[in-house]
């Protein structure tokens, strides 16, 4: 949903530094990483490249650049990731099969797009359409939630290699020698409003309408659960013990043996290592827990004495903070202990006990954008917040990120919250 219009210089500017960062993301990868999916979740690096790139072809080159002509027949279908309204397209857990087209390929195909993106750009300065201006920002907040994406899906596909590699050695940490104390914040019964206010900037249609919630009194977490604390769940045997568990959850945690968040094991000597994008180190006591589900989240907060917070009740305390925190910006690509001044935006996604639907009077955009978030409503969790992979001018307090409630391979975290 775009915000007020942007100039078309000024959007030129934004499209080639967010199509630039893609590219620096994967270039620490070699040829053959490109290809990799590791999980049915998870897309190959060549395919988020190639797909980012046809969504400025479909949307923008066909429909709106009078002399673009399509020069990489079959991409149509390759790239397309769900849109039914456009046409037929390749199977999710089967793109790591597509051997061809080439990377090489692959890259003049987004050297092809950005060359006649830039044309439209010039067309654009001559004859500003808001419009057009609109689904070129979408685009490029799409791109950004594929670069999100691209962190998450390398560090799943090292993972399952025995030579445990990293994607890059040279990524700075930050250590403490203590957990901080959990703060509460906690706030008052009463009419609030959430949601994307009309005017205030972009925001995916999933945000909108604003509209007022009654919140009663509650409180939350100032910062997330950490290693260390969960730790001490697993080792209170709550892995074992259904009595934690929503019946889902615990059936699915039986099924696929999950003793622990997804990417640790042990470390031989009796502790436990993490896979991050800096390779496999030694767990953090301090740092956030991650890689959970929903259902490991919500076993927590129980085990626990404590909740998830809503959507709505995490929205109004995340609009009272300062936009800043652990984001893609940082450099860290990994969560990081919490901050002095609480740990709110950035770090993980966490989960809320608020199912995925539409707010009240929610309207699709119209044609094939209509697809993007709204169909998707259905047996999805909500997350809020953000992640350490997440552009910070990407980021806002109405953001409303979705899975499903078994999936773990995001960035993925614990806030709890609580009645007063």
């Amino acid at each position: 949903m775009p915000g007020p219009v942007i100039a078309p210089s000024e959007l030129r500017r934004r499209y080639r530094a967010v199509r630039s960062v893609t590219e620096t993301l994967c270039a620490p990868l070699l040829t053959e990483d490109y290809q990799t999916q590791a999980a049915a979740e998870a897309s190959p690096p060549k395919w988020h490249i190639a797909h980012v790139t046809w969504f400025f072809e479909t949307f923008l080159l066909k429909p709106h650049h009078p002399d673009y002509r399509a020069g990489f027949p079959g991409f149509e279908v390759l790239f397309n990731s769900y849109y039914e309204s456009i046409g037929k397209f390749h199977p999710r857990n089967q793109r790591g099969h597509l051997a061809r087209p080439s990377v090489e390929e692959v890259y003049r195909y987004r050297r092809t797009v950005d060359a006649a993106m830039e044309e439209l750009f010039e067309l654009l300065e001559q004859q500003p359409d808001a419009g057009i201006c609109g689904f070129i920002e979408l685009g490029l907040h799409h791109e950004q939630q594929h670069q999100e994406l691209l962190c998450m899906d390398i560090k799943a596909n090292f993972a399952v290699n025995p030579l445990k590699p990293a994607y890059r050695h040279d990524l700075p940490r930050r250590t403490v020698e203590s957990t901080r104390p959990m703060r509460w914040v906690e706030l008052g019964e009463g009419l609030h409003e959430i949601g994307h206010a009309a005017g205030s900037g972009f925001a995916f249609d999933n945000e909108s309408p604003r509209h007022r919630v009654w919140l009663d009194r509650y409180r939350v977490a100032d910062r997330l659960v950490t290693n260390g604390e969960y730790l001490a769940f697993m080792e209170s045997g709550a892995y074992a013990q259904a009595a934690h568990w929503l019946s889902d959850g615990w059936a699915h945690i039986r099924r696929h043996d999950w003793q622990h968040p997804l990417y640790w094991e042990r470390d031989g000597q009796g502790g436990w290592l993490e896979m991050t994008l800096g390779g496999w180190r030694p767990l953090d006591p301090h740092a956030p827990v991650c890689h959970v589900s929903y259902y490991e989240a919500e076993a927590y907060a129980r085990w626990a004495g404590h909740r998830l917070p809503t959507e709505a009740e995490l929205e109004v305390v995340l609009a009272q903070q300062p936009l800043q925190g652990n984001t893609f910006d940082q450099g860290f690509l990994h969560p990081m202990p919490a901050e002095p001044e609480g740990q709110w935006h950035g770090d993980l996604w966490t989960w809320t006990g608020s199912a995925y639907l539409p707010y009240p009077g929610f309207r699709p955009l119209e044609g094939s954008a209509g697809e993007y978030n709204g169909k998707f409503m259905c047996n999805q969790m909500v997350l809020r917040g953000g992640c350490c992979a997440t552009s910070l001018d990407h980021l806002r307090a109405s953001y409303r990120n979705f899975f499903y409630p078994h999936d773990r391979w995001a960035f993925t975290g614990i806030r709890l919250a609580g009645n007063c």
